[in-house]
């Protein structure tokens, strides 16, 4: 009886549940009828120890170097790097939403982020060059999944965390696939450029106005070479990396920017501890929903369905990666992984598949799954940004979904393109 708590789940999804409760309510239910209160009681308490983790102090540390950059126009700065770097192309400002997109994930890691940052300014800004809003809010939200992908990522931390795989590891099998997203979607952007006559957003920048903007980008672009290369050093850990991530921020803020002030820390600790809790409540009741799934013996279930229907491991890996994307188009990444990672890790990696390299595909594939509609969580903040309807924005994004698709089968099917650098590092085999 108890493995009805899955589909349980997702009646609670889909009437309109928040997830955080329909994780805790639907295992609560079927316990309580089971007769079950102690693993209840274990149920509840395992919320609190799901987020009583020291790895998981790096999520809102992260997250409050994001908040800090952005509050210090520290975001604007990329946005005039990349301008000067790729403006003069057909498709300027297109080219420069993606691009600075792959620098801002280098500071926060977030989506979430990277679409409102990012969005709030060139949104209207692509729509005064005569792009048409839901393009400009298409190519913000496709490009804004590069955010947990490359390095730091609060998604990896996450799988990091349940499957006890390594941070650094995973930081390094994100490079590669992050920036070849970001390229696919300027190729893309390119077809459309051409085929619709997009503009270039200004004429193209001397060698001295790219030097100058280099200049202005260069402390904000240093952020996850100190994080990397801290890491990769042993110098420190992934979460004592975040928070001296923080430290970066405020010293480059306060003092040799100047652009952030004492008054505007109130508020954005407020923004950054907001946006940490609904993380951490997730990873929490995530945690919870996933001894229950081990009680119900879902995992074997599943497993045993799984290799019934084949035994050729590339097989079930695109089998799986379809499994992963319909679930992103209804779960954030976040709890996904926390309730799929110790079902299906262990299935691939008993087949013989490398558990970075599991881990690489099962990340951007739901990071990816953020961009996908119906309940795709940065389509929603596109569409408050730009205030364009999340339908029309869903029709918009889908050539660049379809970019985003064929990495995804690419990274599943050329394990180097996320290998290379963790073995070059000797943080993988």
């Amino acid at each position: 009886m108890l493995v009805w708590f899955l589909p349980l789940f997702l009646v609670f999804l889909m009437i309109g549940l928040p997830v955080f409760f329909g994780m805790l309510a639907a295992p609560g239910i079927l316990l309580w009828l089971n007769g079950q209160e102690r693993d209840l009681i274990l149920l509840y308490r395992n919320v609190y120890n799901g987020m009583a983790s020291f790895p998981l102090m790096a999520i809102p540390f992260f997250m409050l170097a994001g908040e800090l950059m952005n509050r210090g126009g520290i975001t604007m700065r990329l946005v005039e790097f990349s301008q000067a770097m790729m403006g003069h192309f057909r498709g300027g400002l297109a080219h420069v939403n993606v691009l600075s997109s792959m620098l801002f994930a280098g500071l926060s890691g977030s989506a979430v982020a990277d679409t409102s940052a990012l969005g709030s300014m060139l949104i209207p800004a692509m729509e005064k060059e005569g792009y048409t809003r839901k393009f400009a809010a298409a190519i913000t939200a496709a490009s804004s999944v590069i955010g947990p992908i490359i390095p730091p990522s609060g998604i990896m931390i996450i799988y990091a965390y349940v499957m006890g795989e390594s941070v650094a590891a995973l930081f390094l099998a994100g490079i590669v696939p992050g920036i070849l997203v970001g390229v696919g979607l300027m190729i893309m952007v390119k077809f459309m450029a051409d085929k619709y006559d997009f503009p270039a957003s200004r004429q193209k920048a001397t060698w001295g106005e790219r030097g100058d903007a280099s200049l202005k980008a260069f402390f904000p672009l240093m952020t996850p070479v100190i994080i990397l290369g801290g890491i990769l050093a042993g110098v420190f850990t992934p979460t004592e990396a975040a928070a001296v991530a923080v430290a970066y921020a405020i010293i480059i803020g306060m003092f040799v920017l100047r652009t952030l002030t004492l008054k505007d820390l109130p508020d954005v600790l407020m923004r950054a501890a907001m946006t940490s809790a609904v993380v951490l409540l997730l990873v929490g009741a995530a945690m919870a929903f996933k001894t229950v799934v081990s009680l119900s013996h879902a995992p074997e279930i599943l497993a045993e369905f799984i290799l019934g229907l084949s035994q050729n491991p590339l097989v079930l890996l695109f089998l799986i990666n379809l499994l992963l994307f319909i679930v992103g188009m209804f779960l954030d990444a976040g709890p996904a992984i926390i309730i799929l990672g110790p079902i299906l890790g262990p299935i691939f990696v008993d087949l013989g598949i490398d558990p970075i390299h599991f881990a690489i595909i099962m990340s951007v594939n739901l990071t990816v799954g953020l961009a996908t509609p119906p309940m795709g969580l940065v389509l929603f903040v596109a569409s408050s940004v730009s205030g364009e309807r999340v339908e029309t924005i869903s029709k918009a994004i889908l050539p660049f979904l379809a970019v985003e698709i064929l990495v995804i089968f690419l990274i599943t099917f050329i394990p180097e393109i996320s290998m290379t650098i963790p073995r070059l590092t000797g943080f993988a085999d």
